[in-house]
């Protein structure tokens, strides 16, 4: 299933970020191995203050393996639905692992480019040391 984050770095928590994904290490340990730096690659800044992007999540529970990685960082502001569950082949067994090479986000990932700017800039404008 896929979801869309919101989040909001946690304040003083802005450059260990920026660490963390510069030395490879956000999310080590993690089964979602590289999942988190696309994830921030593709996130956006927005204008309400909220990072968001798109993530691929296999668990019952939405982020239930990634949320203390990205709870270290960020307060987790709403996770929801990306599109409707009953349509997600791997949510419906229809197709186990479908999330990984679905298209069924393309239109939200396209809006969501199209919103704010790209998190990683704006976070390494305000936080170069």
């Amino acid at each position: 299933m896929r979801y869309l984050v919101r989040a909001r770095v946690r304040k003083g928590h802005e450059q260990p970020l920026l660490n963390a994904i510069a030395d490879g290490t956000l999310g080590k340990g993690s089964v979602a191995g590289d999942e988190y730096f696309r994830d921030m690659a593709a996130a956006r800044s927005c204008p309400d203050g909220t990072t968001r992007w798109v993530e691929t999540c296999f668990c019952s529970t939405p982020l239930q393996e990634e949320r203390p990685y990205w709870e270290k960082y960020f307060e987790l502001v709403k996770i929801q639905d990306s599109h409707d569950r009953r349509a997600c082949r791997d949510w419906n067994g229809e197709e186990p692992w479908a999330c990984i090479d679905c298209d069924c986000t393309k239109k939200l990932e396209q809006r969501l480019a199209e919103t704010g700017e790209p998190f990683l800039s704006v976070l390494r404008k305000h936080n170069h040391p």
